[in-house]
């Protein structure tokens, strides 16, 4: 790192959007590497309403002990409407300006990234982004902080939901978090094992989920386990488990696992993922590096311009969907 050429002497980091496990060990991250480069962290308090209402304070290596294994976030966050307005986003800058801070590295996903990229585009204030969100749904990157801890979550769940399962001799219905993506549901259900699994991306009749829960019992699966994303409309499940019941006499009970997937300590995988995260946006950002997200493609962190982030989302994997069908035969 070139300490001596950098215009970087002090940084804001907030948490924005949905929590997810792995934020604490960005933060920290961020914190610890900052100091150990002669830089001053301001922790912004609840998102860019924080950010627009100068809730901040410095950070030092005290501030963020012990935090590396809790889920959620010690800084708060939000999702703060106020912050589409270009003059909030302006006075924001400008107090932000005033008050020292040169750049900001923000955790968060799509939306906070937009936001992001605004200050960039229209101020010129440095950002550089850390994708937090348990989906898994932001372009560039092949994994975001909180999808492992989500997953393993809800795998721990359905674990314990098919011995119930088995004993009753039962279909289960268990509904994950995935509004608008389908990779928590797609990785839980070829992880747990499911007959079905239904995802937002991909459409499947409740005959087809009915014909694979049948053909199990045919092969002599007296269980059935079928994962379903959320979705955009919240109670889908119990409204599958109404239709397999009056259309085809398949009594399925539902299991909707809800914000336990959010909540707990992270996995070593996050863990590990924020600590290198958090490190690199502070790299990138002292390094004259601003408008991008840090992401993981194999073995190594890269840099990715926002625009790119923020135009298109993760695409679901069409071979883990025809590698679960045949798994589920």
């Amino acid at each position: 790192m070139k300490k001596k050429h950098s215009k970087i002497r002090t940084i804001g980091v907030l948490c924005s959007g949905g929590d997810s496990p792995g934020m604490n060990a960005a933060l920290r991250a961020v914190v610890r590497y900052g100091i150990a480069h002669d830089l001053k962290v301001l922790g912004i308090t609840k998102g860019y309403t924080g950010f627009i209402h100068q809730h901040w304070e410095m950070m030092d290596r005290k501030s963020v002990a012990n935090i590396i294994l809790r889920g959620g976030t010690i800084l708060k966050t939000d999702r703060c409407l106020d912050f589409h307005k270009k003059s909030v986003r302006a006075r924001a800058v400008k107090k932000a300006r005033e008050a020292g801070m040169d750049g900001l590295i923000v955790i968060g996903g799509d939306g906070s990234f937009r936001g992001a990229h605004l200050l960039w585009t229209e101020h010129r204030f440095p950002v550089v982004g850390i994708p937090g969100t348990i989906d898994n749904d932001i372009s560039g990157t092949e994994a975001t902080l909180g999808f492992d801890t989500a997953v393993n979550n809800a795998i721990d769940a359905i674990d314990k939901i098919r011995d119930t399962a088995s004993a009753h001799e039962r279909t289960f219905i268990v509904e994950v978090m995935g509004r608008n993506s389908g990779y928590i549901a797609l990785d839980v259900g070829i992880g747990g094992g499911a007959e079905a699994i239904i995802l937002p991306e991909e459409k499947i009749s409740v005959a087809d989920i009915a014909q694979r829960v049948l053909d199990a019992i045919h092969k002599g699966k007296m269980s059935s386990i079928i994962v379903m994303a959320e979705g955009r409309k919240s109670g889908g499940s119990m409204r599958l488990a109404d239709e397999l019941w009056k259309k085809y006499k398949i009594e399925a009970k539902v299991c909707i696992i809800g914000h336990i997937q959010r909540g707990g300590s992270p996995t070593a995988r996050d863990r590990l993922l924020g600590s290198v995260m958090g490190a690199k946006a502070v790299h990138a950002m002292v390094n004259g590096r601003s408008d991008v997200m840090v992401g993981v493609v194999g073995d190594r962190e890269v840099l990715v311009p926002f625009v790119k982030t923020v135009q298109r989302s993760q695409k679901i994997r069409k071979d883990l969907i025809e590698l679960a069908k045949d798994l589920a035969n």
